[in-house]
This record gives C-alpha cells, sequence and structure tokens, in this order.
C-alpha cells in the first residue's frame, strides 16, 4: 500500500515530518496525530531511533519511511503540512557529522520546500537559536541578525540554519510558498540521547552515576530550558497560525549553568561534584531567547517548572541507566 492510498480516504490533514524519529520530530509527530492529523515521518536514522516511534508501529494514520531528504522526495498522495525537524542538533553530532549537517541544512531544505510547493502546503522550518550565534544582544529578539562565526567548528550546525531560513523566506517571497521559521531555544526531555552531548543528558546522567558534572569554563554561561511539550505547543500553534515567523519559541527563564548543575544534584539527590573543563570553541555566553512576538501572536508561552520538567526526564532516564549497569 502506498502512502497515497493508505491516507487518500482521510479527511483531515496529513502532515509530513523530515526527523520524524528524532527527539524533537517524534514529540511532534504525537502532537499532530492527537491533533487528528495523519503523518507521514521520514528519518535516515544517524541521530534518530525507530524506539522514538515504536509506540505508534500499526497506527492507521502513521506512516514512517527510512529516507534521507537530502535526495529526491516524491510522494503521490495529498500532503497539507511539511515540517522540516531532520538536522543533527546536539553539539556532538554536527561536529561528528559537519558535511551531513550542511548538507540537510542546505539541500534537505531546498528538497522539502520544493515538495511544500508542489503540494501548495505549509511549511514549518525548525530553525535554532543558534543563528543568533555569540549574541552581542540579550536576550534575543527575531530582528536581531546575529554574531555567528561561519568557519568555527560550530558554524556548520550556525550557518545551515541560517542559509535554511534564507531559502525558506525566498521560496515564500518568490513561489508563495506559505512558509513559517521557528527558532528553537534549548529543549529538554524525554527522547534525548543519553550521550548526545547536550547539557541536559549529560547532567543527568553524570548525577544518576554519581559521576562529577562536568561544566565547561567556570559556569557563568547562561542558558534557558524549556521542556519539549511546551516546545511542541508552540509550534503547532506556529503551523497553524497566519505568521511567517520567525518566531522565538523557549523558555526566558535564565540561569547559569553551574546553577543547573547544582539543581540537577539537587534533584537527583546525587553525590555528584562539579568538575571544570576549558570552553569549547565560541560557546555562547549568554542565550535567552524574548518571547513576546511567540506571546502576543499565538498566545503562547512555556507552562512546565523546570524543576518539574527536570524531574520527568530523570524519571525517563533512570531505567535506561540502571538496564545499562544490569548489562
Amino acid at each position: 500500500m502506498t502512502t497515497a492510498e493508505a491516507f487518500d480516504s482521510w479527511k483531515g490533514p496529513v502532515s509530513l515530518v523530515t526527523g520524524g524519529a528524532g527527539f524533537l520530530g517524534s514529540h511532534l509527530c504525537d502532537r499532530l496525530l492527537a491533533e487528528g492529523h495523519a503523518v507521514i515521518a521520514l528519518d535516515n536514522l544517524i541521530t534518530g531511533s525507530v524506539d522514538n516511534v515504536a509506540h505508534l508501529a500499526g497506527h492507521e494514520r502513521f506512516k514512517f519511511f527510512r529516507m534521507d531528504v537530502t535526495e529526491y522526495l516524491f510522494f503521490p498522495g495529498r500532503i497539507d503540512f511539511v515540517f522540516h525537524f531532520a538536522s543533527p542538533a546536539s553539539p556532538i553530532d554536527y561536529l561528528e557529522l559537519p558535511i551531513q549537517t550542511l548538507k540537510v541544512g542546505a539541500m534537505g531544505t531546498h528538497k522539502t520546500l520544493g515538495l511544500a510547493r508542489a503540494k501548495k502546503a505549509a511549511f514549518i522550518l525548525a530553525s535554532t537559536s543558534e543563528v543568533y550565534g555569540d549574541p552581542l544582544i540579550h536576550p534575543q529578539t527575531e530582528n536581531y541578525w546575529g554574531n555567528v562565526n561561519p568557519i568555527g567548528p560550530r558554524g556548520v550546525y550556525d550557518e545551515a540554519k541560517r542559509f535554511a531560513e534564507a531559502m525558506t523566506f525566498a521560496y515564500h517571497r518568490y513561489h508563495g510558498v506559505n512558509t513559517k521559521i521557528v527558532r528553537i531555544f534549548n529543549t529538554y526531555g524525554p527522547r534525548m540521547r543519553l550521550r548526545d552531548g547536550r547539557v541536559v543528558p549529560a547532567f543527568i546522567g553524570q548525577a544518576l552515576q554519581g559521576e562529577p558534572l562536568t561544566v565547561f569554563g567556570n559556569g557563568s554561561q547562561t542558558r534557558s530550558f524549556c521542556f519539549v511539550s511546551d516546545l511542541i505547543d508552540g509550534i503547532f500553534r506556529l503551523a497553524m497560525s497566519k505568521d511567517h515567523g520567525p518566531v522565538n519559541i523557549g523558555n526566558p527563564r535564565e540561569m547559569t549553568v553551574r546553577q543547573f548543575a547544582e539543581l540537577i544534584i539537587n534533584l537527583t539527590g546525587s553525590k555528584s561534584s562539579i568538575v571544570c573543563k576549558p570552553l569549547p570553541v565560541d560557546d555562547p555566553k549568554q542565550r535567552r531567547p524574548d518571547i513576546s512576538k511567540a506571546k502576543s501572536l499565538l498566545g503562547w508561552e512555556p507552562k512546565v517548572p523546570v524543576e518539574e520538567g527536570i524531574r520527568r526526564t530523570v524519571e525517563y532516564f533512570t531505567p535506561r541507566i540502571n538496564s545499562t549497569k544490569a548489562a
């Protein structure tokens, strides 16, 4: 049975999600299905995992295809929304996969925009706060152009997303595609990979195993952490809105990395210490979203307190760490 045949009789919207087996993509699939969409998920599984969508196996409105979106895309059936979420997103991933990161930001965006244009579908780009680089204004508003080192090690991700934004707006201006851009700030929650290099799973994993929490620099750099359900709610609202973005979606509650490490230790009851290591190249000193636009246009703001979100994430990781120890 082809995708077209599977969803031909479906009267509700049909959404295609690239990176659909990833951390954010899989949660987005869940939300779309809950909202009555039929969902086509694509993923080449470089950083995604079928475990993230295993609970959807057999769902009558869900189809998964292992596919590289930098290659030719063709689907014969109706598609109403294209969500482009495919990309390595953690520092470890995009530093190990620099060419793939650039390709999915450039060629992948081109292919998925072409599909959206052909289907007359809305196109939603998952961009990132990394387009602001190491920001010179604080907090970051959508009209800030950023401070990015294009040839630094992080540039492969930063510039891939900046290019993706430029191409998305070009398709909007010159082809009339209904495009939307969400700039995603630090997000955490269940289905993150324990060793993906991002601060939340790293700290939780270290704390649960009684290892020292690794803080880079002196830990004075700031971050803002948004729980995944809040982020997905903002993305869904943007997709259903008439706005074309970019729109910041994130939690404006700001804390230093050291404060966050201390919070993790406290919430896990760990006796871990904190150790400092050299700061990575071009690591942003401050990161906090101005979400005024999301509030006014989408009626959105985060609801899950960081403490509650961390508890839920710890609950997700604890059995997985225990099973790893047992093995």
